[in-house]
Protein backbone atom coordinates (compact mmCIF):
# COMPACT_ATOMS: atom_id res chain seq x y z
CA UNK A 1 0.00 0.00 0.00
CA UNK A 2 1.08 3.59 -0.54
CA UNK A 3 0.32 6.21 2.10
CA UNK A 4 -3.10 7.12 0.71
CA UNK A 5 -4.12 3.47 0.48
CA UNK A 6 -2.89 2.87 4.03
CA UNK A 7 -4.99 5.79 5.24
CA UNK A 8 -8.09 4.39 3.53
CA UNK A 9 -7.45 0.94 5.01
CA UNK A 10 -7.07 2.46 8.48
CA UNK A 11 -10.19 4.62 8.14
CA UNK A 12 -12.19 1.54 7.20
CA UNK A 13 -11.27 0.12 10.62
CA UNK A 14 -13.36 2.89 12.19
CA UNK A 15 -16.39 0.75 11.36
CA UNK A 16 -15.11 -1.74 13.96
CA UNK A 17 -16.36 -0.06 17.11
CA UNK A 18 -14.36 0.48 20.29
CA UNK A 19 -13.43 -2.92 21.68
CA UNK A 20 -11.72 -3.02 25.05
CA UNK A 21 -9.53 -6.06 25.61
CA UNK A 22 -5.98 -7.26 25.10
CA UNK A 23 -6.52 -10.52 23.23
CA UNK A 24 -6.17 -9.17 19.68
CA UNK A 25 -3.18 -7.04 20.61
CA UNK A 26 -1.30 -9.87 22.28
CA UNK A 27 -2.07 -12.23 19.42
CA UNK A 28 -0.73 -9.80 16.83
CA UNK A 29 2.43 -8.95 18.82
CA UNK A 30 3.21 -12.64 19.20
CA UNK A 31 3.05 -13.05 15.41
CA UNK A 32 5.61 -10.26 14.85
CA UNK A 33 8.12 -11.29 17.53
CA UNK A 34 6.93 -9.26 20.52
CA UNK A 35 8.37 -5.81 19.67
CA UNK A 36 6.81 -4.47 22.89
CA UNK A 37 9.44 -6.37 24.88
CA UNK A 38 12.35 -4.49 23.32
CA UNK A 39 12.08 -1.14 25.13
CA UNK A 40 11.94 0.65 28.44
CA UNK A 41 8.64 2.48 28.91
CA UNK A 42 6.72 5.13 30.76
CA UNK A 43 2.99 4.35 30.59
CA UNK A 44 0.58 7.29 31.04
CA UNK A 45 -3.14 7.09 31.86
CA UNK A 46 -5.67 9.54 33.29
CA UNK A 47 -8.78 11.50 32.36
CA UNK A 48 -7.08 14.79 31.47
CA UNK A 49 -3.48 15.89 31.04
CA UNK A 50 -2.08 12.63 29.62
CA UNK A 51 -0.78 14.27 26.48
CA UNK A 52 0.68 17.27 28.30
CA UNK A 53 2.56 15.08 30.77
CA UNK A 54 3.79 12.84 27.95
CA UNK A 55 5.03 15.62 25.68
CA UNK A 56 6.64 17.42 28.63
CA UNK A 57 8.56 14.28 29.56
CA UNK A 58 9.57 13.80 25.93
CA UNK A 59 10.82 17.40 25.67
CA UNK A 60 12.80 17.06 28.90
CA UNK A 61 14.54 13.87 27.82
CA UNK A 62 15.10 14.94 24.22
CA UNK A 63 16.64 18.18 25.51
CA UNK A 64 19.24 16.09 27.32
CA UNK A 65 20.11 14.14 24.17
CA UNK A 66 18.06 10.99 24.72
CA UNK A 67 16.20 9.38 21.85
CA UNK A 68 12.58 8.93 22.93
CA UNK A 69 9.50 7.55 21.20
CA UNK A 70 6.08 9.06 21.91
CA UNK A 71 2.70 7.54 21.08
CA UNK A 72 -0.39 9.67 21.77
CA UNK A 73 -4.01 9.94 20.69
CA UNK A 74 -6.18 11.29 19.25
CA UNK A 75 -4.65 13.40 16.51
CA UNK A 76 -5.76 16.84 15.36
CA UNK A 77 -5.72 16.46 11.59
CA UNK A 78 -3.17 13.82 10.52
CA UNK A 79 -2.82 10.32 11.94
CA UNK A 80 0.97 10.75 11.69
CA UNK A 81 0.81 13.11 14.69
CA UNK A 82 0.37 10.05 16.92
CA UNK A 83 3.85 8.70 16.19
CA UNK A 84 6.91 10.72 17.15
CA UNK A 85 10.59 10.28 17.98
CA UNK A 86 11.89 13.43 19.63
CA UNK A 87 10.84 16.17 17.15
CA UNK A 88 10.38 13.78 14.20
CA UNK A 89 6.98 12.46 13.14
CA UNK A 90 6.70 9.22 11.23
CA UNK A 91 7.16 9.64 7.48
CA UNK A 92 4.46 8.82 4.94
CA UNK A 93 6.69 6.11 3.47
CA UNK A 94 7.37 4.40 6.80
CA UNK A 95 3.71 4.62 7.80
CA UNK A 96 2.68 2.95 4.53
CA UNK A 97 5.39 0.29 4.85
CA UNK A 98 4.40 -0.70 8.37
CA UNK A 99 0.67 -0.54 7.61
CA UNK A 100 1.24 -2.95 4.71
CA UNK A 101 3.15 -5.28 7.00
CA UNK A 102 0.39 -5.24 9.62
CA UNK A 103 -2.29 -5.88 7.00
CA UNK A 104 -0.29 -8.84 5.69
CA UNK A 105 0.13 -10.36 9.14
CA UNK A 106 -3.56 -9.93 9.96
CA UNK A 107 -4.84 -11.49 6.75
CA UNK A 108 -8.61 -11.80 7.15
CA UNK A 109 -8.47 -10.90 10.83
CA UNK A 110 -9.84 -7.49 11.81
CA UNK A 111 -8.65 -5.26 14.64
CA UNK A 112 -9.77 -1.81 15.76
CA UNK A 113 -8.36 1.50 14.60
CA UNK A 114 -6.59 2.05 17.93
CA UNK A 115 -5.15 -1.47 18.03
CA UNK A 116 -3.79 -0.91 14.52
CA UNK A 117 -2.12 2.42 15.38
CA UNK A 118 -0.70 0.96 18.60
CA UNK A 119 0.79 -1.96 16.71
CA UNK A 120 2.23 0.40 14.11
CA UNK A 121 3.82 2.54 16.82
CA UNK A 122 5.48 -0.44 18.47
CA UNK A 123 6.83 -1.74 15.16
CA UNK A 124 8.25 1.68 14.25
CA UNK A 125 9.86 2.13 17.64
CA UNK A 126 11.33 -1.39 17.50
CA UNK A 127 13.50 -0.51 14.50
CA UNK A 128 14.48 2.98 15.66
CA UNK A 129 17.08 2.48 18.41
CA UNK A 130 15.37 4.27 21.30
CA UNK A 131 16.38 4.96 24.89
CA UNK A 132 12.77 5.10 26.11
CA UNK A 133 9.17 4.95 24.85
CA UNK A 134 6.31 6.99 26.31
CA UNK A 135 2.93 5.35 25.72
CA UNK A 136 -0.31 7.23 26.34
CA UNK A 137 -3.41 5.10 26.87
CA UNK A 138 -6.32 5.65 24.54
CA UNK A 139 -9.27 4.77 26.77
CA UNK A 140 -9.13 3.70 30.39
CA UNK A 141 -6.11 1.52 30.99
CA UNK A 142 -6.92 -1.97 32.21
CA UNK A 143 -8.15 -3.19 28.81
CA UNK A 144 -6.46 -0.55 26.67
CA UNK A 145 -4.38 -1.80 23.74
CA UNK A 146 -1.26 -0.13 25.18
CA UNK A 147 -1.50 -2.17 28.37
CA UNK A 148 0.78 -4.91 27.04
CA UNK A 149 3.97 -3.43 28.49
CA UNK A 150 5.74 -3.40 31.85
CA UNK A 151 7.06 0.14 32.27
CA UNK A 152 9.76 1.67 34.44
CA UNK A 153 7.17 4.13 35.75
CA UNK A 154 3.38 4.29 35.49
CA UNK A 155 1.58 7.66 35.54
CA UNK A 156 -2.08 8.28 36.35
CA UNK A 157 -2.62 12.02 35.91
CA UNK A 158 -6.09 12.31 37.43
CA UNK A 159 -9.48 10.60 37.53
CA UNK A 160 -12.73 12.37 36.66
CA UNK A 161 -15.84 11.37 34.75
CA UNK A 162 -15.51 10.72 31.01
CA UNK A 163 -16.35 7.88 28.61
CA UNK A 164 -18.94 6.61 31.09
CA UNK A 165 -20.34 4.13 28.57
CA UNK A 166 -17.04 2.24 28.62
CA UNK A 167 -15.39 3.05 31.95
CA UNK A 168 -18.28 3.21 34.42
CA UNK A 169 -20.63 5.72 35.98
CA UNK A 170 -18.74 6.44 39.22
CA UNK A 171 -15.32 7.91 39.94
CA UNK A 172 -14.37 4.66 41.68
CA UNK A 173 -15.27 2.61 38.60
CA UNK A 174 -13.31 4.92 36.28
CA UNK A 175 -10.36 4.85 38.70
CA UNK A 176 -10.36 1.05 38.67
CA UNK A 177 -9.98 1.10 34.88
CA UNK A 178 -7.15 3.66 35.01
CA UNK A 179 -5.45 1.74 37.83
CA UNK A 180 -5.35 -1.29 35.54
CA UNK A 181 -2.00 -0.05 34.18
CA UNK A 182 -0.37 -0.49 37.62
CA UNK A 183 2.13 -3.38 37.56
CA UNK A 184 3.81 -5.31 40.36
CA UNK A 185 6.66 -3.33 41.98
CA UNK A 186 6.53 -0.58 39.32
CA UNK A 187 6.37 2.94 40.88
CA UNK A 188 3.33 5.10 40.17
CA UNK A 189 3.21 8.90 39.85
CA UNK A 190 -0.24 10.44 40.21
CA UNK A 191 -2.14 13.68 40.63
CA UNK A 192 -5.43 11.98 41.47
CA UNK A 193 -7.63 14.01 43.85
CA UNK A 194 -8.37 12.98 47.43
CA UNK A 195 -11.64 11.16 46.72
CA UNK A 196 -12.75 7.60 45.97
CA UNK A 197 -10.45 7.69 42.96
CA UNK A 198 -7.45 8.03 45.25
CA UNK A 199 -8.76 5.21 47.42
CA UNK A 200 -8.85 2.89 44.40
CA UNK A 201 -5.41 3.91 43.13
CA UNK A 202 -3.86 3.63 46.60
CA UNK A 203 -5.41 0.23 47.23
CA UNK A 204 -4.26 -1.09 43.86
CA UNK A 205 -0.71 0.15 44.49
CA UNK A 206 -0.73 -1.57 47.88
CA UNK A 207 -1.96 -4.84 46.36
CA UNK A 208 0.70 -4.65 43.64
CA UNK A 209 3.53 -3.55 45.96
CA UNK A 210 3.86 -0.53 43.67
CA UNK A 211 5.22 2.60 45.41
CA UNK A 212 2.84 5.55 44.96
CA UNK A 213 4.19 9.10 44.58
CA UNK A 214 1.32 11.54 44.93
CA UNK A 215 1.17 15.21 43.94
CA UNK A 216 0.59 17.34 47.03
CA UNK A 217 1.95 14.67 49.36
CA UNK A 218 5.23 13.34 47.97
CA UNK A 219 6.02 16.32 45.75
CA UNK A 220 4.42 19.66 45.02
CA UNK A 221 4.67 22.86 43.00
CA UNK A 222 4.83 26.30 44.63
CA UNK A 223 3.71 29.05 42.28
CA UNK A 224 5.12 32.56 42.38
CA UNK A 225 3.49 35.83 41.35
CA UNK A 226 5.35 36.13 38.03
CA UNK A 227 4.29 32.76 36.54
CA UNK A 228 7.48 31.16 37.86
CA UNK A 229 7.25 28.14 40.13
CA UNK A 230 9.30 25.69 42.14
CA UNK A 231 9.22 21.90 42.18
CA UNK A 232 9.69 20.45 45.66
CA UNK A 233 10.10 16.73 46.46
CA UNK A 234 8.90 15.63 49.89
CA UNK A 235 9.70 11.92 49.55
CA UNK A 236 13.24 10.56 49.75
CA UNK A 237 12.40 8.16 46.93
CA UNK A 238 12.31 11.14 44.54
CA UNK A 239 16.03 11.77 44.18
CA UNK A 240 15.69 14.85 41.97
CA UNK A 241 16.79 18.00 43.80
CA UNK A 242 14.34 20.87 44.43
CA UNK A 243 14.13 23.13 41.39
CA UNK A 244 13.44 26.86 41.46
CA UNK A 245 12.70 29.56 38.87
CA UNK A 246 10.83 27.19 36.55
CA UNK A 247 8.53 28.49 33.81
CA UNK A 248 6.09 26.71 31.53
CA UNK A 249 5.40 28.04 28.08
CA UNK A 250 1.84 26.70 28.25
CA UNK A 251 -0.56 28.66 30.43
CA UNK A 252 -2.95 27.28 33.01
CA UNK A 253 -2.16 26.35 36.60
CA UNK A 254 -3.02 22.75 35.74
CA UNK A 255 -0.11 22.73 33.28
CA UNK A 256 2.20 23.34 36.23
CA UNK A 257 0.66 20.28 37.88
CA UNK A 258 1.22 18.31 34.67
CA UNK A 259 4.84 19.49 34.51
CA UNK A 260 5.26 18.49 38.17
CA UNK A 261 4.08 14.97 37.37
CA UNK A 262 6.60 14.82 34.53
CA UNK A 263 9.40 15.94 36.87
CA UNK A 264 8.43 13.32 39.45
CA UNK A 265 8.54 10.71 36.68
CA UNK A 266 11.95 12.02 35.66
CA UNK A 267 13.15 11.64 39.24
CA UNK A 268 12.13 7.96 39.21
CA UNK A 269 13.91 7.48 35.87
CA UNK A 270 17.22 8.74 37.27
CA UNK A 271 18.26 5.36 38.75
CA UNK A 272 17.81 3.92 35.26
CA UNK A 273 20.40 6.30 33.84
CA UNK A 274 18.27 9.24 32.68
CA UNK A 275 20.14 12.22 34.13
CA UNK A 276 19.29 15.88 33.45
CA UNK A 277 20.85 19.08 34.75
CA UNK A 278 18.68 21.84 36.27
CA UNK A 279 19.61 24.08 33.34
CA UNK A 280 18.40 21.49 30.83
CA UNK A 281 15.15 21.06 32.76
CA UNK A 282 14.46 24.81 32.86
CA UNK A 283 15.13 25.23 29.15
CA UNK A 284 13.02 22.21 28.22
CA UNK A 285 9.97 23.31 30.22
CA UNK A 286 9.91 26.59 28.32
CA UNK A 287 10.22 24.69 25.04
CA UNK A 288 7.20 22.39 25.56
CA UNK A 289 4.51 22.80 22.91
CA UNK A 290 1.28 20.83 22.72
CA UNK A 291 -0.88 22.07 19.81
CA UNK A 292 -4.59 22.46 20.43
CA UNK A 293 -4.23 22.69 24.21
CA UNK A 294 -4.54 26.31 25.36
CA UNK A 295 -2.83 27.26 22.11
CA UNK A 296 -2.89 31.02 21.57
CA UNK A 297 -2.77 32.16 17.94
CA UNK A 298 -2.92 35.75 16.64
CA UNK A 299 -3.28 36.28 12.89
CA UNK A 300 -3.13 39.36 10.72
CA UNK A 301 -6.61 39.65 9.23
CA UNK A 302 -5.43 40.41 5.70
CA UNK A 303 -2.15 38.57 5.24
CA UNK A 304 -3.13 35.67 7.57
CA UNK A 305 0.44 35.61 8.87
CA UNK A 306 1.01 34.68 12.50
CA UNK A 307 1.87 37.47 14.90
CA UNK A 308 4.55 36.59 17.42
CA UNK A 309 3.67 36.45 21.16
CA UNK A 310 3.93 39.90 22.68
CA UNK A 311 3.54 41.66 19.33
CA UNK A 312 1.02 44.48 19.49
CA UNK A 313 -2.54 43.49 18.64
CA UNK A 314 -4.95 45.96 17.05
CA UNK A 315 -7.96 46.07 14.75
CA UNK A 316 -5.88 44.32 12.09
CA UNK A 317 -5.34 41.24 14.27
CA UNK A 318 -7.66 38.40 15.22
CA UNK A 319 -6.76 36.27 18.23
CA UNK A 320 -7.73 32.65 18.90
CA UNK A 321 -7.37 30.31 21.85
CA UNK A 322 -7.68 26.65 20.85
CA UNK A 323 -8.30 24.12 23.59
CA UNK A 324 -9.42 20.50 23.44
CA UNK A 325 -11.46 20.71 26.66
CA UNK A 326 -14.42 18.35 26.22
CA UNK A 327 -15.36 16.92 29.63
CA UNK A 328 -16.53 18.75 32.78
CA UNK A 329 -13.11 18.83 34.48
CA UNK A 330 -11.39 20.03 31.31
CA UNK A 331 -13.93 22.79 30.69
CA UNK A 332 -13.76 23.90 34.32
CA UNK A 333 -9.98 24.27 33.95
CA UNK A 334 -10.42 26.22 30.71
CA UNK A 335 -12.91 28.59 32.34
CA UNK A 336 -10.63 29.19 35.34
CA UNK A 337 -7.72 29.93 33.04
CA UNK A 338 -9.81 32.35 30.98
CA UNK A 339 -10.94 34.15 34.13
CA UNK A 340 -7.52 34.48 35.74
CA UNK A 341 -4.84 34.39 33.05
CA UNK A 342 -6.26 36.09 29.97
CA UNK A 343 -7.40 39.64 29.30
CA UNK A 344 -9.97 40.36 26.61
CA UNK A 345 -12.86 42.71 25.93
CA UNK A 346 -15.33 40.08 24.79
CA UNK A 347 -15.21 36.30 24.51
CA UNK A 348 -16.51 34.76 21.31
CA UNK A 349 -16.80 30.98 21.68
CA UNK A 350 -16.93 28.53 18.78
CA UNK A 351 -18.15 25.23 20.24
CA UNK A 352 -18.73 21.77 18.84
CA UNK A 353 -18.96 18.47 20.70
CA UNK A 354 -19.65 14.76 20.48
CA UNK A 355 -23.09 13.53 21.51
CA UNK A 356 -21.66 11.10 24.06
CA UNK A 357 -20.09 13.91 26.12
CA UNK A 358 -21.74 15.48 29.18
CA UNK A 359 -23.23 18.46 27.35
CA UNK A 360 -25.49 19.27 30.28
CA UNK A 361 -22.48 20.14 32.44
CA UNK A 362 -19.87 21.35 29.95
CA UNK A 363 -21.69 23.74 27.65
CA UNK A 364 -23.28 26.00 30.30
CA UNK A 365 -19.87 26.42 31.96
CA UNK A 366 -18.36 28.08 28.91
CA UNK A 367 -21.67 29.62 27.84
CA UNK A 368 -21.84 31.65 31.02
CA UNK A 369 -18.56 33.32 30.10
CA UNK A 370 -19.25 33.90 26.41
CA UNK A 371 -20.43 37.16 24.93
CA UNK A 372 -21.33 35.24 21.77
CA UNK A 373 -21.59 31.46 21.42
CA UNK A 374 -21.36 29.98 17.94
CA UNK A 375 -22.48 26.35 17.87
CA UNK A 376 -21.13 24.23 15.04
CA UNK A 377 -20.58 20.61 14.04
CA UNK A 378 -17.17 18.95 13.67
CA UNK A 379 -16.87 15.94 11.39
CA UNK A 380 -17.66 12.49 12.77
CA UNK A 381 -20.71 10.31 13.12
CA UNK A 382 -20.85 10.98 16.86
CA UNK A 383 -20.90 14.78 16.48
CA UNK A 384 -23.86 16.67 17.91
CA UNK A 385 -25.90 18.96 15.68
CA UNK A 386 -25.79 22.66 16.69
CA UNK A 387 -29.51 22.55 17.49
CA UNK A 388 -28.91 19.63 19.86
CA UNK A 389 -26.26 21.65 21.67
CA UNK A 390 -28.64 24.60 21.94
CA UNK A 391 -31.09 22.48 23.95
CA UNK A 392 -28.62 22.34 26.85
CA UNK A 393 -28.59 26.12 27.39
CA UNK A 394 -31.08 28.25 29.26
CA UNK A 395 -33.10 30.96 27.53
CA UNK A 396 -30.66 33.72 28.46
CA UNK A 397 -27.70 31.89 26.94
CA UNK A 398 -29.69 30.90 23.87
CA UNK A 399 -30.19 34.58 23.06
CA UNK A 400 -26.41 34.90 22.68
CA UNK A 401 -26.13 31.83 20.43
CA UNK A 402 -25.99 31.24 16.71
CA UNK A 403 -26.14 27.80 15.10
CA UNK A 404 -23.77 27.47 12.13
CA UNK A 405 -23.44 23.99 10.69
CA UNK A 406 -20.15 24.33 8.82
CA UNK A 407 -16.96 24.91 10.81
CA UNK A 408 -15.37 27.22 8.26
CA UNK A 409 -18.49 29.39 8.20
CA UNK A 410 -18.51 29.54 11.99
CA UNK A 411 -14.94 30.87 11.89
CA UNK A 412 -15.84 33.50 9.31
CA UNK A 413 -18.72 34.62 11.52
CA UNK A 414 -16.48 34.70 14.61
CA UNK A 415 -13.92 36.89 12.85
CA UNK A 416 -16.64 39.20 11.54
CA UNK A 417 -17.89 39.69 15.10
CA UNK A 418 -14.44 40.07 16.69
CA UNK A 419 -13.23 43.59 17.40
CA UNK A 420 -9.82 44.68 18.67
CA UNK A 421 -9.19 43.11 22.06
CA UNK A 422 -11.71 40.30 21.63
CA UNK A 423 -10.71 36.64 21.98
CA UNK A 424 -12.14 33.76 19.95
CA UNK A 425 -12.10 30.50 21.92
CA UNK A 426 -12.51 27.20 20.06
CA UNK A 427 -13.31 24.25 22.33
CA UNK A 428 -15.61 21.31 23.03
CA UNK A 429 -13.87 18.64 20.95
CA UNK A 430 -10.39 17.88 19.68
CA UNK A 431 -12.04 17.05 16.36
CA UNK A 432 -13.24 20.66 16.16
CA UNK A 433 -9.91 22.06 17.34
CA UNK A 434 -8.07 19.98 14.75
CA UNK A 435 -10.32 21.18 11.94
CA UNK A 436 -9.97 24.82 13.00
CA UNK A 437 -6.22 24.61 13.43
CA UNK A 438 -5.85 23.17 9.97
CA UNK A 439 -7.90 26.04 8.51
CA UNK A 440 -5.86 28.66 10.40
CA UNK A 441 -2.34 27.23 10.18
CA UNK A 442 -2.36 24.24 7.85
CA UNK A 443 -1.21 20.73 8.72
CA UNK A 444 0.82 20.21 11.88
CA UNK A 445 2.78 17.39 10.21
CA UNK A 446 4.22 18.24 6.81
CA UNK A 447 6.47 16.41 4.40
Amino acid sequence: MNYQEAQIYLEDLQFHKIKLGLGSMRSFLAKVGHPEQQFRYVHVAGTNGKGSVSVTLLTLLAGAGYRVGLYTSPHLSSVRERFRINDEFISREKFAELATRIKGVLGAEKITYFEFTTALALLWFAESGLDLVILETGLGGRLDATNVVVPLVSVITNVTMDHEAYLGTTVAAVAAEKAGIIKDFVPVVSGVAADEGLEVVSRTCHERNAPLYLYGRDFRADQGHDRSWSWLPENIGLSLLPLNSLRCFMRGSYQIVNASLALATLALLQPHGFLLSPETIRAALEAVRWPGRLEHICLDRKSRTVREPGQRTDEHAVCYLLDGAHNPAGVESLVLTLRHEYEYKRLIVVWGAMLDKDLRKTLPLIGDLAGVLLLTRPEGERAAEPEQLLEHLDAGMQERCECIQEVDQALLRAEALAAAGDLIVVAGSLYLVGAVRKILLGELVTG
